[in-house]
């Protein structure tokens, strides 16, 4: 049986009617047309889902979107637009660090956790802060950089 709820997404608020077990994930993408977050393991091991529950990140595949009911959810749609990109959106295309794109948008999320309460962080934080993130395409390494370019420019 499903059940009404109300989420704040990306500033807008939304009703829409879900199952008791509904991932926010699916939520997201499927009732809300958000593509950002993206399903890739739906085990909470490979970051790509992940998005802001009031201002912290969580695996959106591991979230019952009714538990995110009166709360703040950020994806990556809602820190920046094409037309006017947040500060580490373009610090990632600036250094090269999209390749695929498929964990960007976590990676993203958990980079800019980690800048909204450590704004100039050193190498070690970076790495520690985006390691529920798997990338298959890299070593990271353009993605820390990336990182540190947006630190400097915040």
């Amino acid at each position: 049986m499903k059940k009404l709820i109300e989420l704040t997404v990306n500033g807008e608020h939304h009703e829409v009617a879900v199952t008791p077990e509904a991932s926010l994930l699916n939520v997201l993408r499927g009732d809300l047309g958000l593509v950002g977050p993206k399903k890739g393991c739906d085990a909470g091991s490979c970051g790509c889902c992940s998005v802001h529950v009031d201002g912290k990140v969580v695996y959106s595949c591991m979230t019952y979107a009714v538990g995110a009911q009166g709360k703040e959810i950020t994806t990556v749609e809602g820190i920046g637009h094409a037309d006017d990109l947040h500060p580490l959106q373009q610090a990632f295309i600036d250094a090269g660090a999209v390749q695929c794109g498929y964990c960007t948008s976590g990676i993203l999320m958990a980079a800019k956790q980690l800048l909204d309460t450590t704004p100039k962080p050193d190498e070690e934080t970076i790495r520690h802060a985006i390691a529920g993130n798997l990338c298959r395409c890299t070593g990271y390494a353009k993605i820390v950089d990336a990182i540190k370019l947006a630190a400097d420019r915040l």
